[in-house]
């Protein structure tokens, strides 16, 4: 595939010195996923597929454009198209567009993928229309500051923390079961009703088993001051287990804290209260992120900027609205 000169395709080990340059030209040295800075992890990781990347090549073969699939959740069929960079030079050649439609065009056929997520930035529209003119994603969730602001200093373009709209694709379907916690049953009913795979509700209303033990995962990207807290299990212990986990992070990497909880369980609705009156709020729904569908909770530090958060969509702004409501609540 091919306009104005460039070409499309898939990552190979000859583009890995090409893509930290452009990063650097693009972000300095402060783009988050640090990766993209080390040819040598790159290549690796792309020959065990935790990244499938694809460049935007010039006829000189100089790297102009980047984005990677790569294994972004606790099942390993879900893949997020994340990690983009444009040269200044091509900022108007449509780049983006030419990446979006290699993916469409490619998707079926790559057997690692099961769901693939996008996570475009929301201090401007642009990579969010690309994506939906592209692929039929389906806006799901929206991570509130995600991004540090130092990331885009170089290209001045957010005056503070950027936060993410994370919209899904399914590329093998898996109907099953959601337990609904009834806080958000308005949330879930509108936000399941445009998605591309079956799925079957039961209202959540049993309490935290005791035949279950508690058990976190956590990680920090320090450089973005983000903490992750993926819950595997959610036993009776779960407030003070989870409080536990919540002080061992180190003191300023928690400048956004995000939780993943599992829709499986006839239980959420306990546990979401729990986050609830310790501070947190909606996300939005993560399909197949377990295996199975998954719930983001999250807590802000610090007041989020609402106005400086831009969606193209519809769906999308009705998404921030609900976020934006139970934030305040």
């Amino acid at each position: 595939m091919s306009g104005d000169g460039l070409t499309v395709g898939f990552f190979g080990p000859e583009d890995a010195e090409g893509v930290a340059r452009l990063f650097t030209e693009v972000y300095g040295d402060e783009y988050p996923a640090k990766i993209v800075y080390h040819p040598d992890q790159l290549v690796a990781a792309f020959e065990t597929r935790e990244q499938i990347p694809i460049v935007v090549r010039t006829s000189r073969k100089v790297v102009v454009g980047y984005s990677s699939l790569f294994r972004a959740a606790p099942d390993k069929g879900v893949y997020e198209k994340g990690n983009g960079a444009v040269s200044p030079a091509f900022r108007n050649a449509g780049i983006m567009r030419m990446i979006f439609r290699h993916v469409r065009e490619t998707l079926p056929g790559i057997r690692d993928i099961t769901v693939l997520f996008g996570e475009p930035v929301c201090n401007h529209i642009y990579i969010q229309k690309a994506a939906l003119a592209e692929i039929p994603f389906i806006e799901t969730a929206l991570e509130v500051g995600l991004m540090p602001a130092e990331a885009y200093e170089k290209e001045q373009s957010a005056p503070g923390r950027v936060s993410t709209l994370l919209m899904f694709i399914t590329a093998r379907p898996k109907p099953h079961v959601v337990h609904v916690p009834e806080i958000y049953e308005e949330y879930f009913q509108y936000i399941y009703r445009g998605l591309d795979d079956g799925r079957s509700f039961s209202r959540s209303g049993e309490g935290l088993p005791a035949s279950e033990t508690t058990r976190i995962e956590t990680e920090i990207f320090a450089s973005a001051r983000v903490a992750r807290l993926t819950v595997h299990a959610a036993g009776s212990e779960f407030e003070r287990a989870f409080s536990a986990e919540e002080e061992r992070i180190p003191g300023g990497h928690g400048e956004v804290i995000q939780v993943w909880l599992k829709l499986s369980w006839p239980w959420i609705g306990r546990a979401v209260a729990l986050l609830k009156d310790t501070g947190y709020s909606f996300g939005g729904i993560l399909p197949q992120w377990f295996g199975e569908d998954g719930l983001l909770m999250q807590k802000t530090l610090t007041q989020p900027d609402w106005e400086a958060i831009h969606l193209f969509s519809d769906r999308a702004k009705q998404i921030l609205e609900f976020i934006r409501t139970d934030w305040q609540q």
